[in-house]
């Protein structure tokens, strides 16, 4: 078989919300042979005590992958799941892909404002600046709107 840029995919999600949805976009181009591996960021402090302890981290993280798990349909490829803690959340990915030999980075842009990125830091334009490995931002999933005409 011919190598695809979705072989082995690296998805990072961010929480239990977003983590439903980016589940129905993966699987819309995930291969049945593909690898998903879906990773959750805990950002550590820079010498500044943490927003929830570990426990609490790792649980929200656990929230996260049962919520991509309930999403994304049963005949898809086999799911993969990784904890990854880091100071920087685009530094940490990266690395971490890099480590997995993974062919792609892939992922659905969550809502955010220019000036809210800009206080926070963009983890999009920072992998992007960064990966050597191939980072495509995945549309949201849509409604349908279907189309009806009375004749």
């Amino acid at each position: 078989m011919a190598s695809s840029l979705f072989d082995k995919m690296f998805v990072p999600i961010a929480g239990p919300g977003d983590a439903a949805n980016t589940a129905r976009v993966i699987y819309q181009f995930a291969y049945e042979d593909s690898a998903v591996i879906v990773v959750h960021v805990v950002e550590k402090g820079e010498g500044v005590p943490d927003k929830a302890s570990v426990e609490q981290r790792r649980e929200f993280a656990e929230e996260a992958y049962l919520s991509f798990f309930e999403m994304f349909p049963s005949d898809g490829p086999t799911l993969q799941y990784r904890t990854l803690y880091g100071r920087n959340v685009a530094i940490t990915i990266q690395q971490a892909a890099e480590e997995e030999n993974a062919t792609v980075i892939a992922f659905v842009p969550r809502v955010g404002s220019r000036w809210l990125k800009f206080i926070t830091g963009d983890v999009t334009t920072e992998l992007i600046k960064r990966s050597s490995i191939p980072v495509i931002a995945l549309p949201k999933e849509q409604k349908r709107i279907v189309f009806t005409h009375d004749t």
